[in-house]
């Protein structure tokens, strides 16, 4: 993983919302970079600050402090009209509702095109229709489809007509926020499978912004718990599922459904207690405590962690 490329960094990110006595930090001291190609995921559950981070990305939400880095460049704060720009085209978002994120008055044409419109300005129609056909096949729509309305389609439809929208800008990175929880369960595999499709024949890099701990399981190459604005563990998707070391982690892990309904009967539910962890005495550190597994961890929890690593490894 160390020679692999780093396509984003981010690094003591901290995102406030409010002033003074209603200031609240929604995003705190938070670090990690993603790999040109892979699919990183970030867990959490509902107000974790998941979506707040990915939006800080996209520069939707301004950051307090910290550094975000694309390909080399800072591209939080203050930045040129030209890289603005760049980042625009090459960082795309697809959204959780794909009821409310397309606009309803507005043809599939439009919807897919908008950013066309904005960053290559001096595309004939011609060649603008053909991209718009050229998105609408590889996300497995019908090009006649360009001349309809939102409202004409079925959920699923419309979140692949939410994709067309990011990949038509050709982008590099894009920023999955919870893309299938609005779905149909039927239809969320489908749409699973055309993100890895997309990946493999594209070659993009995707933040996958989840709570479904299965679906990460599923898509992801490696993953972040977040826990109220802070990351408690980072590690590749199959290390942290099998070995969790943060009792956060474990305790989401625990909720994860199974098949069986006997052995969902007798599962024991983890339940997280944050005031377990006593850091008023002892602050916490992010550590790597093995190649590529970070956790967050005052002394004493550290070396209960290096314990139970080291008889996991035993145990394999």
């Amino acid at each position: 993983m160390k020679n692999r490329e780093v396509i984003l960094e981010v690094k003591n990110l901290k995102v406030d919302f409010g002033k003074g006595s209603n200031k609240f930090t929604a995003v705190d001291d938070v670090n990690f970079s993603i790999y040109k190609g892979e699919t990183f995921g970030l867990v959490g559950e509902s107000g974790s600050g998941k979506t707040t981070i990915g939006r800080a990305i996209n520069r939707i939400n301004e950051i307090s402090s910290g550094q975000i880095i694309f390909e080399g460049k800072i591209i939080s704060g203050k930045i040129s009209k030209e890289l603005d720009r760049e980042i625009t085209k090459d960082i795309q978002m697809i959204f959780q509702d794909p009821m409310s994120s397309l606009n309803e008055r507005a043809k599939v044409d439009y919807i897919v095109s908008e950013g066309l419109y904005n960053i290559k300005k001096n595309l004939t129609e011609k060649e603008r229709k053909k991209k718009v056909t050229n998105a609408l096949l590889d996300v497995g729509l019908l090009p006649e489809f360009a001349s309809r309305f939102p409202h004409e389609f079925s959920g699923g439809q419309r979140q692949r007509i939410g994709i067309a929208r990011a990949l038509i800008m050709e982008p590099k990175f894009i920023i999955a926020d919870e893309p299938i929880s609005a779905l149909d369960v039927s239809i969320r595999a489908q749409v699973l499978n055309l993100l890895k499709e997309l990946q493999r024949t594209k070659g993009l890099t995707y933040l996958f912004i989840a709570h479904d701990l299965s679906v990460v399981r599923f898509i992801t190459d490696r993953v972040a718990v977040i826990y109220k604005g802070k990351i408690v563990e980072l590690a590749e998707t199959e290390k942290l599922f099998k070995n969790p070391l943060h009792p956060y982690t474990k305790a989401l892990i625990s909720a994860i459904p199974l098949p069986d309904p006997i052995k969902e009967k007798e599962k024991v539910l983890r339940i997280y207690d944050p005031k377990m962890h006593n850091y008023d005495s002892e602050p916490p550190k992010w550590i790597e405590i093995e190649e590529d597994h970070f956790v967050l961890g005052n002394k004493k929890e550290i070396e209960l962690y290096k314990i139970q690593l080291q008889s996991h490894n035993r145990n394999i």
